[in-house]
Formats: structure tokens, sequence, C-alpha cells
């Protein structure tokens, strides 16, 4: 019996599935890289492995997703580079192979046996597929998340066909990047590969592939405007933005339909413990949105945002169930406040929150406020060490031009928009904000 993906690839057949470095491959020709894998590689690699593979987006390793995902292995995408990194992922994960995808060859080595997780030998006992995704490892030491992949990718069977050229932007390894990969194969859209992912490029390749939808952050959204890239290129064909993976700034949002007041802005949320939920945003001058999915709860319990969904890991290779209640429940961290009309707003993580002298003060907040300022091009927000009130507000900011006394132009600015204690005591001028590969704010603590 066929699978259903494979029998789309099929089906959809002369369509372009991926543009990569300017070349095209079609559907016909991903089922026959997909046979021509399984009869060079599967003899090293036994079913229900747990099989590294190493590398980012590309025909090869895209095909290679699909060749293990049918030979039943438990399949663990990682895009690190940094050797000590690299060699952690591949410890937690219990891999039993490892394959380079380089230069259109797969190169496999074997690693030293590690007796396996209870999780994955539930997965081999029941020869599902399985996915093993890693946290970012912001607040420490990255967990190592399993899913079942059967069941992940079974959340796109059925849905409509549509021809569609969409930018790839988030990680191989990361669950909004397979999740823009999956959607794309699953409707036989097509998806554009970028060789780096900045502003230049991305805004390059959305003019001359004609680009309709492009999935990305606020931060990177931000870095284009900041580059000015979107006036360097025609991007007339960008129908819709999506924005996810970090809290969207209200003034930052402005900012963004200002300079693309056609295209419809579109709120994303999802998590690599639960999968991406499908969302409907209240306009897309707006913040709030609506979490609009038959295969996922939600519920909001003091402030946070709780979700349980069919698509949910399984457990951590490396870490307790804590974020987890014992009826299934995940602790998003994720802090809201809800509208009348039943829509919710990300406002922040309940790690993030500074705390000044017993007063609770969110960095989105006063982040918001600060982009306001005409001046300043972009900042992060977060609390500094006090012997009195334990935190000060602290304030990194990038600006258009040079400005004597930014401090006292932000305090005046903040006044009358901020509690006191909300605004930053310490303002420091830097020239960029730094952030991850998955274009996130890395907020010091």
């Amino acid at each position: 019996m066929k699978l259903w993906i494979f029998e789309n690839f099929e089906r959809f057949e002369n369509k372009i599935a991926i543009i990569y470095k300017n070349r095209t491959y079609t559907y016909s020709q991903l089922s026959s890289q997909i046979k021509k894998i399984e009869v060079e590689i599967l003899s090293s690699i036994k079913k229900n492995e747990v099989v590294a593979i190493i590398g980012d987006y590309s025909f090869e390793s895209i095909a290679l997703l699909f060749v293990l995902y049918k030979n039943r292995n438990i399949i663990v995408p990682i895009t690190s580079i940094a050797e000590n990194e690299l060699k952690d992922k591949i410890e937690e994960s219990h891999c039993d192979k490892i394959v380079r995808v380089s230069k259109e060859k797969y190169l496999i080595e074997n690693t030293v046996f590690k007796e396996k997780h209870q999780i994955i030998k539930t997965l081999q006992e029941k020869n599902n597929s399985g996915l093993i995704l890693f946290s970012s490892g912001s607040t420490g030491k990255p967990k190592a998340m399993v899913h079942n992949f059967d069941n992940l990718l079974n959340s796109y069977k059925d849905k409509k066909n549509k021809s569609l050229n969409m930018i790839i932007f988030l990680m191989f390894d990361h669950i909004g990047g397979l999740n823009t990969l999956l959607n794309i194969l699953s409707i036989g859209s097509t998806m554009i590969i970028p060789e780096n992912r900045n502003p230049d490029n991305i805004c390059k390749l959305i003019q001359d592939y004609e680009i309709r939808i492009l999935p990305s952050s606020p931060t990177f959204l931000n870095l284009i405007l900041m580059s000015n890239s979107h006036n360097k290129y025609d991007l007339s064909s960008l129908k819709m933005i999506t924005y996810g993976t970090e809290t969207m700034l209200d003034s930052l949002l402005m900012r963004l339909k200002n300079s693309f007041p056609k295209v419809k802005f579109l709120q994303t949320f999802g998590t690599s413990e639960t999968g991406i939920a499908n969302t409907k945003s209240k306009s897309s001058s707006s913040t709030f949105m609506k979490i609009e999915d038959l295969d996922l709860e939600h519920k909001i319990v003091e402030n946070e945002l709780w979700l349980k969904s069919k698509t949910q890991i399984l457990g951590y290779l490396n870490s307790s169930m804590d974020s987890f209640t014992k009826d299934g429940w995940f602790k998003t961290g994720d802090l809201v406040e809800t509208s009348e009309d039943g829509y919710i707003k990300i406002i922040g993580r309940n790690t993030e929150i500074i705390n000044v002298g017993g007063q609770k003060v969110l960095p989105s907040e006063v982040e918001s406020v600060i982009l306001s300022i005409k001046e300043i091009e972009d900042c992060i927000v977060y609390g500094g060490k006090n012997l009195i009130t334990g935190q000060i507000v602290t304030c990194d900011v990038v600006l258009k031009e040079d400005i004597s006394n930014i401090k006292v132009l932000i305090r005046k600015f903040c006044k009358d928009k901020l509690d006191n204690y909300k605004i930053p005591t310490k303002v420091n001028i830097v020239d960029k904000i730094n952030f991850t590969n998955r274009f996130k704010k890395i907020r010091r603590k």
C-alpha cells in the first residue's frame, strides 16, 4: 500500500516542487530522487534506526527526509555547524547513523551504540516513523523532543491543491520550517529555497519568482525595513506575510503595514511541542488572533496559554515533562491578553518578565512604545540588576542617526505612555540587536 504523500508526488508529476540555486525540480524528479536514494543507501540504514540528516534544505536533503520516513526511521534534522553543538545533538538523540548531504552525495557514518530511550523503543516496536527536534536552548540546555512523524505528516493529508510560490524561510530543523515544507508538498505548490537568509536575497527571490506568500518572523521583517530592501525590488507579487516565533510589536506591525499596504498580514502560532496551529488574525493591522484548529485545544490559565493537540510530542529524551500537566496540557510559557470578542494577543514570555521592586514589566510593551520613536530603528528591552529594586528596565537601541541625550528623549516620549517603573532606567546605544539563526531576538538575562 502506497503512502498518500508519495501518491501526491506522482499525481503532481510535472508541477515544480523545488527551486534551489536557480535549478528547478518537479514532483516527478523528487519521486525519482527518492527511488534513487533507496537503492543507494538503504542497504546501509536499517528500518527503525535513528538517523541524523546533517544539512539545511536542498533537493537532496528533502528527498532523503522522505526516504527515511518511508523506511520507518526516526529522523533527526540538524543544521548546526558548530562541532560541539553537533556532537551534543547526535548524542542526545541516540543516533545510530549520520548522513551528511554534500555536493549531491550522501555520506553515511556509524555512531557509537547507545541504549535507546523508552520513547524511541516504543516508536520502533509500533513500526512508526519519528522526528526528533531540539528547542532553541535560549534558557538552558536544548530539549530533545520526539514526534510521531506519521501522526505529524498525516495532519497535512487531504488539503486542497494550490499552485503557489512560497519561500521556505525557517530552518530545516525548526517546526515552523518543516510546517512550511510539508504544507507546500502536500498541496502541490512550489518552494523556493534561499541560499542565504538576508533581506536583500529574500526580496530578490520574491521579485524573481513572483512569490505570493512569505513566512517570516518580526525580527526579520524589521531587518527588511532597516535595510530598505523592500524598496530595491519589485515585491508586487506578494499577497501575504505570515509571522510567528516571537511577539509582534504593535508599532512594528504598523510600520510594516505602511510599507506593505496591499499585503495581508497573518499571525501564526505554534510550538515545537504541539505543532503549528491554524490561526486567524483579527485584521492585518492587529496583533490579536484566534486559534481555529480542530486538532488543537487551548485554554488560558493565569494569563498563560495552554495547548493540547493531536500532533504533540511523545516526550523529551533529556528532560522531565514538567511543562506538561498530568492530563496532557502543554504550558507554553506565553502570556496573553484577551479581547471581549474572543481574540487573544501574545504579550510576551513568562521567563522574560522584569521585576522592578515587585512591579512586573513586560519587555514587549516597552519595546513597542520605544520603537514608535522615529529616530529609533530597533530596540530590545531586558532586566538589569539593581541592589535596591532587584531589577531595572534596561534598553538597547539602534539609532537611525546620531542623537545626543537619547535617554532623555526616550524618557520624555514614554512619560505619558508608560507607568514610571516601566520606563527604561538605562539606555545603551548599539550597532545591532543580536538574534538567533531562527531570527528571534536574544534577550539578555
